[in-house]
């Protein structure tokens, strides 16, 4: 219940989604986002507007990491699940970038955009909650001497334009330890 409540209150304080939305989650597999998707699921069930959910992985295409079994996960939930597949490890080697984590978290997002946009989504999704944007935060206070973190919900290139894509982090109120009990009290298909 303090999941819902955090998710449902960013929801409202960010006017994150709207009738007829169409929303695409990043789900990695891991506690975050598989918890997420399910409160995304409910909230469909009981929310006063309509939208529609579905769910892209990115495979970085690296041998410690299979998530196949994700398109079946969610095929048994009724959500369509895209699963993007990019050497994104062997890229980031080729280019020898000046971290590795920046170079890959930008390929992998710019993949779920052009998923979003290739499929005609109102809104990328993404589990980020808020020890997240706390970690973040400082971070940036001591690796750019600013403090900033991760926005709630913002709106992405294009000027605003057709090509505006909104970002939503739904979990941005919520802790780490409450995904993870949920996660353990659920028996999710965590992939480590």
């Amino acid at each position: 219940k303090r999941l819902l409540r955090a998710v449902g209150e960013a929801i409202r304080d960010f006017a994150m989604i709207q009738d007829g939305d169409r929303l695409l989650l990043g789900l990695s597999g891991g506690k975050d986002s598989l918890t997420l998707l399910h409160i995304l699921l409910d909230l469909q069930r009981r929310a006063p507007v309509r939208f529609e959910v579905a769910a892209a992985t990115v495979d970085p295409q690296a041998e410690s990491f299979d998530p196949r079994g994700l398109s079946a996960y969610c095929r048994a939930l009724g959500v369509r699940h895209h699963l993007l597949s990019e050497p994104v490890l062997e890229t980031a080697q080729r280019v020898q970038p000046t971290s590795i984590c920046a170079f890959c978290s930008r390929m992998r997002r710019g993949m779920l955009y052009g998923c979003v946009r290739a499929n005609g989504y109102t809104a990328l999704v993404l589990a980020h909650h808020l020890d997240d944007l706390a970690e973040s935060f400082v971070m940036s206070a001591f690796n750019n001497g600013r403090l900033r973190t991760m926005k709630g919900h913002y709106t992405t290139g294009g000027g605003g334009g057709a090509s505006a894509l909104r970002v939503l982090r739904p979990l941005c109120y919520a802790r780490e330890p409450d995904l993870r009990a949920f996660a353990r009290e659920t028996a999710l298909p965590v992939i480590e």
